[in-house]
């Protein structure tokens, strides 16, 4: 390993086109050992590709590597595991179906073969010996599927930690975790910075930024703005550096509007197979109301049951002044209830798919000439509606989905509720892994939606967030709702982690 301090990779005037679509722009970049390089801009900047190709995920269009001093064009991310390069990707990096010890080994089984008989067991032994000893408490034998979005990432985290590399990339991965899983993370790249490693780090919350790493370098439409180091930090200068012009200020919602009496969604006394017990929420037309707590306090689950995606034991939940009863995500879209998940790539999009695809997906009864048949042009514009409304970086209508950077996936997912014209939506995390100008749009749709007498769900763990969207917030802790807090009252992110822990 070269000296701490020394260039330990080298990216020479890269460039990557995806079509007419131009990824990195002749980009130069360095990464030295022992230090952890944030990489920030907008989404569809470049920071996820320069750091995919480096791990061996995808080709450059041209230009070349240097790794330890030497040229470095990795066949596969396995190829680059191997030599000390590993990636933790910004979404789905596991595969269900199979064990977490299988995830953690894929593609290096034969560490415990005998012959062409793999010894399950050893392997298990030795992915629950790595979870352990991070100080991550997951069974190593259970299936993937049965964990969560932030489980998975974990696991993700021990894959990588397990070939002792020399580079560990993390792609927006703390918006997936609670804070114990951040702090743990956090603990792992300062660690690996200190022994002689390098971390390279992308993230948008730039105070997450500051306090963690120690220069970044800021890349904007494929091009390599600037790097700053430690010293030279500032949360405004790197804003501006990231969208070429000033940005300043709060982007949260100034106003204190109010809302009606009218009840759009109604929990009652609602139990599910984890989670919550008796659990009770009402929605009022015009509010956007806010829940939070740490990951495991049942929030997301609320979500789901809300939406019918999540079965209720007892109790039921009812919408609108008929108070129909929400039995399954069928009856919930028929009567004007849209939901996003945190887990976008799983449960809100369909990657395989086109951007029209995706967002057409629920203008069925708007695109209709006569009974079952679809217009082609209706259809046509009705897409095209939203990808202008939401100012999506796209080369068409059909750019697939799966190369879309996590902002634009996001803004799909935005257009097929926005599209679909719902009265209540249930927003989970819609912020997470995207740019502070596409929050910025976020938001501004978000009061939009509630001007318009529309009724909002907003399910977050950034505390700032709710306190500047929220019109109340409920704060849940083990399945319940332990503290509701106005946003007349002007709450603090202090008094509410009061109630959170």
């Amino acid at each position: 390993m070269a000296s701490k301090g020394e260039a330990i990779l080298e990216v020479k005037d890269m460039c990557k086109n995806f079509g007419v679509t131009v990824a990195l722009n002749h980009v130069n970049f360095v990464l030295k050992t022992g230090e952890v390089r944030g990489l920030i801009g907008e989404n569809g900047s470049g920071k996820s590709t320069v750091s995919s190709i480096a791990s061996g995920m995808q080709k450059a269009t041209s230009g070349e590597m240097l790794y330890l001093g030497k040229p470095w064009a990795p066949a596969s991310a396995l190829e680059a595991q191997q030599n000390g390069i590993c990636m933790i990707v910004q979404e789905a990096g596991t595969i269900a179906g199979i064990p977490v010890a299988d995830n953690i080994f894929l593609g290096h089984e034969k560490l415990f073969a005998k012959g062409p008989f793999v010894n399950h067991s050893k392997m298990v032994k030795a992915a629950q010996e790595l979870l352990d000893s991070l100080g991550i408490e997951i069974d190593a034998s259970v299936r993937t599927e049965r964990l969560d979005l932030q489980q998975c990432k974990l696991v993700e985290i021990a894959k990588a930690m397990y070939w002792q590399p020399k580079i560990l990339v993390v792609d927006e991965t703390t918006t997936a975790l609670s804070q114990t899983g951040r702090n743990l993370l956090y603990k792992l790249m300062r660690k690996m910075a200190d022994e002689g490693g390098s971390v390279m780090f992308i993230s948008h919350d730039l105070d997450e930024m500051m306090e963690h790493c120690d220069a970044v370098t800021v890349l904007r439409d494929g091009n390599i703005i600037g790097s700053l180091d430690k010293e030279e930090f500032d949360g405004n200068k790197m804003k501006e550096m990231m969208v070429g012009r000033e940005v300043s200020g709060n982007y949260y919602r100034n106003d204190n509007d109010s809302y009606e009496d009218e009840i759009t969604l109604k929990a009652h006394c609602i139990t599910t197979r984890k989670d919550l017990l008796c659990f009770n929420l009402e929605l009022h037309k015009g509010e956007v109301l806010g829940i939070g707590g740490l990951s495991e306090c049942g929030m997301h689950t609320v979500g789901k049951a809300l939406f019918g995606y999540e079965k209720i034991l007892d109790g039921k939940v009812t919408v609108g002044a008929k108070q129909t009863v929400v039995k399954n995500p069928e009856t919930a879209i028929a009567n004007g209830i849209a939901y996003t998940s945190k887990d976008r790539d799983h449960e809100s999009l369909g990657l395989a798919g086109s951007i029209r695809d995706n967002i057409a997906s629920t203008g069925y009864y708007f695109n209709r000439i006569f009974g079952p048949i679809i217009s082609f042009g209706k259809e046509k514009k009705f897409v095209q509606n939203q990808i202008d409304t939401l100012e999506l970086k796209c080369a068409s209508q059909y750019h697939s989905v799966n190369t879309l950077s996590g902002g634009n996936k996001q803004k799909v997912v935005f257009g097929k509720w926005i599209g679909s014209e719902a009265d209540v939506l249930i927003l989970d995390c819609p912020t997470r892994g995207i740019d502070i100008g596409v929050k910025a749009s976020m938001y501004q749709l978000i009061y939009k939606m509630k001007k318009q007498g529309k009724s909002i769900i907003l399910i977050s763990e950034e505390l700032p967030e709710l306190i500047g969207m929220s019109d109340r917030i409920l704060i849940m802790k083990d399945g319940k709702i332990v503290h509701e807090a106005m946003r007349s009252e002007n709450p603090t992110e202090h008094d509410l982690i009061n109630y959170m822990i």
